[in-house]
């Protein structure tokens, strides 16, 4: 063998060291914040999103725009603001925004209990998604404000007509989330709860349901937007007070800064409700923290 093959064969395994570390990839890192430094951030952000819309608000009724939106009729920020300083405070603001809540929490409730328990089923069982699916399928295109005429002949109430409405804006979304997250839920779960010898009730209460409560609480969050549309309409054409028949009756005395006024009212009840229930998602998901934490 010639030398210079063995000299090479010598350098390839015995390298010379150039006296600099070998560089590793790594990725960077943001550091790590503080439990009030990430709410701080999370509401400065917050504060910002909502002030650009006050802030064209504002500029497009100070100058009164009309290129193409117009402006012209549209009541200022501070209109609006004497409106609130005027009616807030009253007896029957109070009565309407209170009858709101109350329509939107019983028909979210009863949504909530019956798209949940039926999503499981029809997500589990093969035959109850063949029964089922059909019938939710041809209701499901039929927006909620087409079921305002039928619900008043089959409820003997306008009160419950209108809970009935809100039940059908929430529940669409509640269950077809819930039936998608039985679908997609993880077959080795279930494979190991089997070997492990839970029945049939345990399956569904210790690996089903808190494997698709992610998917649970997207639905009822999609669902509490769609129940506050699907109750403003119905307050609006059949009702006699609420949030939506106060936006309504100010609307046909053309009492613009009170229009405003009461769709201000219903942004700020939909985030009110909306923030409740992630706060009760991550309540009810602690671990949802840890599995965030190690993404990022």
């Amino acid at each position: 063998m010639e030398p210079s093959l063995e000299l090479k064969k010598g350098a390839s395994a015995h390298p010379v060291p150039t006296g600099r570390a070998p560089q590793k990839n790594r990725r960077f890192k943001a550091p790590a914040l503080s439990g009030t430094q990430a709410l701080t951030i999370k509401i400065a952000y917050a504060v910002v999103s909502i002030g650009v819309i006050f802030l064209v608000w504002y500029l497009g009724t100070r100058y009164r725009v009309q290129f193409y939106i117009r402006f012209q009729n549209v009541p200022t920020p501070s209109e609006v603001f004497r409106e609130a300083v005027h009616v807030v405070g009253s007896d029957t603001f109070a009565k309407d925004v209170g009858n709101s809540l109350r329509r939107i929490f019983a028909g979210f409730a009863v949504a909530v209990v019956t798209g949940v328990g039926m999503g499981l089923l029809i997500g589990r069982y093969r035959i109850v998604n063949q029964l089922l699916m059909p019938a939710i399928e041809v209701l499901r295109p039929i927006p909620a404000i087409a079921w305002v005429p039928m619900s008043i002949m089959l409820w003997p109430t306008t009160e419950s007509s209108i809970v009935f409405i809100t039940f059908i804006g929430a529940f669409y979304p509640i269950l077809l989330n819930t039936v998608d997250g039985v679908e997609s839920l993880d077959g080795v779960l279930m494979r190991a709860g089997r070997c492990l010898g839970a029945s049939e009730a345990q399956l569904f209460w210790h690996v089903i349901l808190p494997g698709v409560l992610p998917n649970i609480f997207t639905g009822l969050a999609v669902g509490m937007g769609v129940a506050w549309v699907s109750l403003i309409a119905a307050e609006m054409i059949s009702g006699q007070y609420g949030v939506g028949y106060y936006t309504w009756e100010a609307y046909s005395l053309v009492n613009y800064p009170a229009i405003v006024l009461g769709m201000i009212t219903i942004g700020a009840l939909g985030l009110l409700c909306s923030g409740l229930i992630r706060l009760v998602g991550q309540t009810s998901m602690p671990w949802l923290a840890y599995v965030n934490g190690a993404r990022k």
